[in-house]
């Protein structure tokens, strides 16, 4: 079964869908403008339909095919210049490496923070530098350049401080900086205040003086237009040479590319190339750390996007999250093999406690969430605070109670008479402007953050309020997102048509990520023949269509969840199913699996 060629229209729900068992809507991806657009490039380009319906359907125009399913640095990267003070960055470091000056860089302690900071740290050490590099300690420093920290790098004998994924909001660190005598240069992503800190140069897209349009990018995305910038007035200045030779920027993209996807920045524009390419380098396997991270993770087959974010990315946070917090910087920077096999064994090891740790910290966490919500359908706000929570999880903490109850959810660890707490949010709630309203009001100690997520400290006092105060704030924009929670469909196929075949086409859209979905398929009325537990959490499934055609696929994490139960309940009847193809590999043998997303009764009058 091919892919639907007409949309359906927008009051109707694709397969008559209207309330599907996790209580969505299913809807056609591609409306009348995307059919006729995908048409147009099927025709055009001799794109397979399927393929031209994916392109298409997200927002991709005639012109723009050959940039999405080829994209390349050279054409889609500006001139670093375009970002407000790019230049006068890059002449002071370039002034810092021609003059031996010790550079400190210092980085915020997730993901994109120990890439950025370490793609800074093997540049300059390619520039014939010797530079030193901070991550502060998420439990006692917190986020971001901390006057003690700015202190102890003074007295190693700093004279130029960076500052990477962190710095636009760091007035008092950065003055004692300047007390000190040292330069400081801000590279940022996060949101800009109108009264900046004073810095010989902050580069962040977000400033209001900034026109780059280029505040998609992660923090380690601009750190690479910044490594650019350095090479390209060392060039000028006749650095390179002789004895020391002019880099080859691209070499790092699996650094940017591992950033960029940890941080769940779109994947559109120039972040599809820094993702592309970059996934091209890290199959190589080049890098000691990350190949030694590769193998502790036990990745086999090329590596890709859900790698990068489940399987890397959380053992590099792991470091940040409960252990030491330079760990992922110190593998990063390594070429040394046995030194990159130790610390990717720490972090792994560190990953397994995470992970233990968050699991008991969710179980009471769920537990607080089910008494406060009760059995109301309110739009309230998830709140969960404990004691003895481990500060390094509530991140995680949050997102899971998110995915689980389907609305925003804040989760606080409490250490006195202050608390740490992170966010997560739900498309169509702004949790970034939320918590920034609240520090307006006196509430919170400190917080900022993006639309779907958001960091906080908050007095123990003050935890009522700030609960009455999301009450307020976020009733009517949460039960306006979850009335409108819909699935979106690129096409719907069958059992026989999810072939190896399909998903090598599929697969030259990607990647896949925030801002580009991965394509999600409708499989109309297929018998489920098979349902079981697997994991503790999850249901393996095995589905059969009516030309007896069967496919393997998989439900994540919901055994005790309504999909999970309802595909349990399922064994031997129709359903529809929708989810996401991809290739599971297992003991050297390969075969197409569906991940699936969602189901619902292929009766049209139960679907409603």
């Amino acid at each position: 079964m091919t892919a639907l060629a007409v949309p359906q229209p927008p009051e109707r729900a694709f397969l008559g869908v209207t309330n599907s068992v996790t209580g969505r809507i299913w809807r056609d991806r591609c409306d009348l403008r995307a059919a006729q657009t995908a048409l147009a490039i099927h025709q055009r380009d001799g794109l397979p339909e399927i393929l031209a319906r994916i392109v298409a359907c997200r927002g991709v125009g005639l012109e723009d095919v050959e940039n999405f399913l080829n994209p390349s640095i050279r054409n889609l990267m500006p001139d670093p210049s375009v970002l407000t003070d790019m230049d006068r960055a890059a002449e002071r470091m370039a002034d810092a490496v021609l003059r031996k000056e010790k550079i400190a860089i210092l980085g915020d302690y997730d993901v994109d923070g120990a890439t950025s900071t370490a793609l800074l740290v093997r540049v300059l050490r390619a520039s014939g530098l010797d530079p030193l590099f901070y991550i502060p300690d998420r439990i006692f420093e917190g986020y971001g350049p901390n006057i003690e920290a700015v202190r102890r790098l003074a007295e190693r004998g700093a004279s130029l401080l960076v500052t990477v994924d962190c710095g636009s909001t760091s007035h008092e660190a950065l003055a004692e900086a300047n007390k000190f005598g040292m330069d400081v240069i801000v590279i940022d992503h996060h949101q800009a205040p109108t009264d900046l800190p004073y810095a010989y140069a902050i580069v962040n897209p977000h400033r209001a003086d900034d026109i780059s349009g280029l505040s998609q990018l992660a923090a380690v995305g601009l750190v690479f237009m910044a490594a650019a910038a350095l090479l390209r007035e060392l060039r000028r200045r006749g650095h390179w040479g002789g004895s020391i030779p002019e880099p080859d920027l691209l070499q790092h993209l699996d650094l940017v590319a591992l950033g960029t996807v940890a941080d769940v920045v779109p994947l559109t524009g120039l972040n599809r190339a820094f993702v592309k390419k970059g996934l091209i380098v890290l199959k190589n396997r080049e890098s000691e750390g990350l190949r030694a991270l590769m193998d502790v993770a036990r990745l086999d087959g090329p590596p890709a996007p859900f790698h990068l974010g489940f399987l890397l990315g959380p053992r590099i946070n792991a470091g940040g999250r409960i252990g030491d917090a330079t760990l992922g910087v110190r593998l990063l920077v390594t070429d040394d093999p046995a030194e990159a096999n130790r610390i990717a064994g720490e972090l792994d090891r560190l990953n397994k406690e995470r992970q233990a740790v968050e699991k008991a910290t969710l179980e009471q966490a769920e537990a607080e969430a089910l008494a406060a919500l009760g059995h109301e359908e309110r739009g309230a706000i998830v709140l969960a605070s404990g004691e003895g929570w481990h500060p390094g999880v509530v991140g995680l903490v949050a997102a899971r109670l998110k995915e689980r109850f389907g609305r925003p959810a804040f989760a606080i660890a409490m250490l006195g008479e202050t608390g740490t707490g992170s966010a997560r949010s739900i498309p169509g709630v702004d949790l970034g402007s939320v918590v920034r309203g609240a520090m307006v009001e006196g509430i919170l100690l400190k917080g900022g953050g993006h639309a779907m997520a958001a960091g906080l400290t908050i007095a123990r006092e003050k935890i009522g309020a700030f609960r009455a105060f999301l009450e307020r704030e976020l009733t009517e924009a949460v039960e306006r997102a979850r009335a409108e929670d819909t699935l979106t469909i690129d096409a719907a196929i069958t059992a026989r048509g999810a072939n190896h075949e399909l998903v090598e086409m599929i697969e030259r859209a990607s990647p896949y990520g925030a801002g580009n979905p991965e394509p999600v398929f409708a499989f109309p009325s297929h018998i489920v023949a098979y349902a079981d537990p697997v994991g503790g959490a999850h249901v393996r499934v095995r589905l059969r269509a009516a030309d007896g055609a069967a496919l393997d696929a998989i439900a994540f994490r919901c055994l005790e969840r309504p999909l999970g139960q309802a595909l349990m309940a399922a064994r031997g009847q129709t359903m529809h199913l929708a989810g996401c193809l991809a290739v599971d590999r297992w003991q050297g043998r390969e075969r197409v699996q569906l991940r699936i997303a969602d189901a619902a009764p292929a009766d049209p009058l139960s679907a409603r």
